[in-house]
């Protein structure tokens, strides 16, 4: 008797993840030619991918938005998203991640792990995302896949399982040896590839590796293990379903390595994803909440639909909302519940995504990825759902912003069409804020730097024709506990005729040492009752917006109620949150109070003979050297910086190495400002 394959087993939704500058948008040109969805190389430095097809990402030749292509390989359909690199567009690959079963994560040869690399791949681990490693670049002077892959076991920490072995280094890196199946794999000038038997020079090597890479898996699968001990090696087959198995549980990675550029090795990538990465069937169903009752939807195009928004995108011809559907299945003209705005919308089209391009679909089952147009009210992080059957996904999380600058318009009488383009920023991309300032009445733009805020301001000029003047970037401050304060009472108390108000709090305010807020209840014998409990808490939160020192947002504080008091006929909800608002607000202003301001770590790479003055320059500018390397005859120094000294050092760096310097920069959190910035 036949059997046929569930069609979601053949589906492997997915993404390229990456550092800037390590290759990944090359890579995912090459998947898309080597499965014939082009019939041209893309090439970043010409301006001609696919991926990257905004003008702003041409121009800069990076990555700035995320772009979903959908492509076929060996009889399976490939949804992949190329996310961006940079740090100020981790944002992207957040919302990316939360929809993905899988991803490949790519590294160059030379430089192996680098800062965003490491965060890209923590925020895969967040989301529980299983990955295979493709080591990019084989082809560059300094290439060295054993220093890469120990990179990636010294600072991600997973097992690394390198399951081939390049053949030639350098510029003579013409192919690998397949240690799965003992085979070579070898590339001409063309891109063509031809398998081979393992070239007799390497044999005693590639048999040295190939038990290398079986005793790994052994320890990692107990099946593996079993098969080991009983035969001292691993089957071919039972050597795959080990890697798989180790895969698709996080326990380990496989490692895989080729160049992008020259069309070297992205067959064996698109096998190992096809092989390694799980398909919608192999992830747990998804899980969401109803009435505060948690429910599981599995992947299957017959149950009830849901699926979440990840990205909006306006269009001259519409508005686009890009979903992944976890389960049942949607059709053009469906009408479906916007369980997160708690409203209808209907389907107007549905398409397949080919990054700019669009092919028209009838319907989409669980499993895909999609855009449609027509929704009015979703965003990224909506839940849309059958009707009958309401669901609510966990959205993926914004972080806060870190810089902000004024703008305005230019022209007289533009202001509200300023205000409609930045409202159509803030809803294709929730990480950037808008907001009035109260003092000057200026409207202040925020985002995750400043090359963040330079893309949004250009899109309002280039998209809507804007005439914009912008501000000095500032960075976005927090403040804090030092010292703490004990029974601080406040009582509201309001009569003006109708119904009065009261309520009466006792305080505790200390430093909250692992950050954030948290509230504490200590009350006893029922002096405040448990509804007014959560409307102190809540107070307490409105109170947390501005804090003492200079208006900024508080943080790293627990507030305890130790006391309190109610009135029969005047307390209400309303009245104890007032009095948790203003009360911590009294409170906050008898505190030590502290400036904190956000940190980066800074990773510049420099020639040798400049690495004196660029250490001094982040002295200057209150940098702490935390590690210097050197490599391929550059020097790679670390360091840890405030947000506030970076502005503009990029051309700084420039003019101090010739043109020859480079600098990456992560958020690390915040810091205490020096004395003389904390002032009201």
């Amino acid at each position: 008797m036949r059997t046929h394959l569930n069609p979601l087993a053949v589906v492997r939704n997915l993404g390229i993840l990456a550092h800037v500058d390590a290759g990944k948008t090359t890579v995912t040109e090459r998947i898309l030619f080597a499965t014939g969805t082009t019939h041209k190389r893309g090439e970043v430095h010409d301006g001609t991918t696919v991926t990257d097809f905004d003008p702003q990402e041409r121009d800069r030749g990076i990555t700035i938005f995320a772009a979903a292509v959908s492509c076929a390989w060996d009889g399976h359909r490939i949804n992949l998203i190329d996310t961006p690199g940079h740090v100020d567009f981790a944002d992207e690959v957040e919302r990316a991640l939360r929809v993905l079963d899988g991803a490949v994560a790519v590294f160059d040869a030379v430089a192996g792990v680098e800062p965003q690399s490491e965060s890209v791949w923590r925020q895969a681990d967040r989301h529980g995302v299983p990955r295979v490693a493709f080591v990019n670049k084989m082809d560059r002077a300094g290439a060295d896949l054993d220093a890469a892959v120990a990179s990636i076991r010294e600072r991600l920490h997973p097992a690394p399982l390198v399951v081939q072995l390049p053949i030639g280094t350098e510029d003579t890196f013409t192919g690998v040896v397949d240690l799965v199946r003992m085979r070579a794999l070898l590339w001409d000038d063309g891109g063509s590839v031809e398998e081979t038997p393992v070239p007799e020079g390497m044999r005693d090597e590639a048999a040295a590796r190939r038990r290398a890479l079986e005793e790994a898996v052994a320890e990692l699968h107990p099946g593996a293990l079993e098969e080991f001990c009983d035969t001292g090696t691993l089957s071919e087959g039972t050597l795959s379903s080990a890697l798989r198995g180790v895969t698709r549980d996080g326990d380990g990675v496989v490692v895989l390595c080729g160049s992008a550029y020259r069309n070297r090795g992205v067959e064996p990538l698109l096998d190992a994803v096809v092989a390694y990465l799980p398909s919608p069937l192999d992830v747990p169903p998804v899980r969401g909440t109803h009435e505060g009752e948690e429910q599981a939807r599995p992947a299957d195009p017959a149950a009830p639909a849901a699926a979440l928004a990840f990205k909006v995108h306006a269009t001259p011809t519409g508005r686009l909302t890009y979903l992944r559907i976890y389960s049942g299945t949607i059709e053009k003209g469906d009408t479906l519940w916007d369980a997160t705005a708690r409203r209808t919308e209907r389907i107007g089209r549905i398409l397949r995504v080919q990054a700019d391009r669009h092919a028209p679909l009838d319907r989409a089952v669980a499993g895909d990825i999609v855009a449609v147009v027509g929704l009015k009210s979703a965003r990224a992080g909506s839940t849309l759902c059958a009707p009958g059957a309401p669901l609510v996904l966990e959205p993926p999380g914004v972080p806060e912003p870190v810089v902000s600058v004024a703008v305005e318009s230019r022209r007289a009488g533009e202001t509200d069409r300023l205000a409609s383009g930045l409202a159509r920023l803030t809803e294709e991309d929730p990480s950037l804020v808008v907001r009035t300032d109260p003092e000057t009445g200026q409207t202040v733009l925020s985002g995750m730097g400043e090359l963040h805020l330079e893309v949004a301001v250009e899109k309002l000029r280039r998209e809507l024709g804007l005439e914009v003047n912008v501000g000095r970037p500032r960075v976005s401050y927090r403040e804090t506990v030092g010292r703490g304060v004990s029974g601080l009472v406040f009582r509201h108390v309001k009569q003006d005729g109708g119904a009065g108000q009261f309520a009466h709090v006792v305080l505790d305010v200390e430093p909250h040492e692992e950050g954030g807020f948290e509230f504490r209840s200590a009350v006893v014998g029922g002096r405040v009752p448990q509804e007014y409990v959560r409307a102190v808490e809540a107070g307490c939160r409105d109170a947390l917006a501005e804090g003492p020192l200079g208006g900024h947002p508080v943080t790293g504080l627990r507030v305890t109620l130790t006391d309190g008091a109610t009135h029969v006929k005047d307390s209400s909800d309303t009245a104890f949150r007032t009095a948790g608002r203003l009360g911590l607000r009294e409170a906050l202003r008898a505190c030590a109070m502290v400036l904190l301001e956000p940190v980066v770590e800074v990773t510049v790479t420099v020639p040798e003979d400049a690495v004196g003055g660029v250490l001094g320059d982040l002295a200057a500018r209150r940098g702490r050297v935390t590690g210097s390397v050197t490599r391929a005859g550059a020097a790679v120094v670390t360091a840890t910086v405030p947000l506030a000294e970076l502005f503009g050092y990029a051309t700084r760096l420039r003019s101090r190495t010739q043109g020859r310097g480079t600098f990456t920069a992560r958020p690390t959190g915040y810091a205490p400002a020096p004395v003389a910035t904390q002032v009201r």
